[in-house]
């Protein structure tokens, strides 16, 4: 989760798949909770609404480490993007443009997950809980 600035998020409204790539903060502290910033009102976030189940699945970078989570729930988040600013920007650092231009139009949301599958290699592969 912290090797990765993207993840492929699944949703699903009337039997309908939608994927799109996001970017993403993971708080090694608070595990089991992946946040991410949506502008308000787009679609991603109206799926949300209508259905809060999703997947994802980080996107590897230079190697074929990946973390798989098929039941997750996502949920508005109380924290906005200026609580979490220094984390995003820690990881994402050219996030720090688009919250001094755009934060007041962006919604935190978390997903929620007690379990992952966590693939290191070929060989190498199992199951977190949280």
């Amino acid at each position: 989760m912290e090797t990765t600035d993207n993840l492929a998020l699944a949703t699903s409204v009337n039997n309908i798949p939608n994927v799109r790539v996001v970017n993403f903060y993971y708080d090694t502290e608070n595990q089991g909770i992946v946040y991410l910033a949506s502008f308000r009102g787009n679609t991603k976030t109206l799926e949300f609404l209508q259905n809060n189940n999703v997947a994802f699945t980080t996107i590897p970078t230079e190697n074929s480490e990946q973390i798989r989570v098929t039941n997750g729930r996502v949920q508005k988040s109380d924290l906005t993007i200026y609580d979490l600013k220094e984390a995003f920007i820690k990881k994402l650092p050219n996030y720090e443009v688009v919250i001094a231009q755009a934060g007041d139009m962006l919604d935190v949301y978390e997903i929620h997950f007690k379990e992952a599958s966590v693939t290191l290699d070929i060989d190498k592969h199992g199951k977190i809980t949280f």
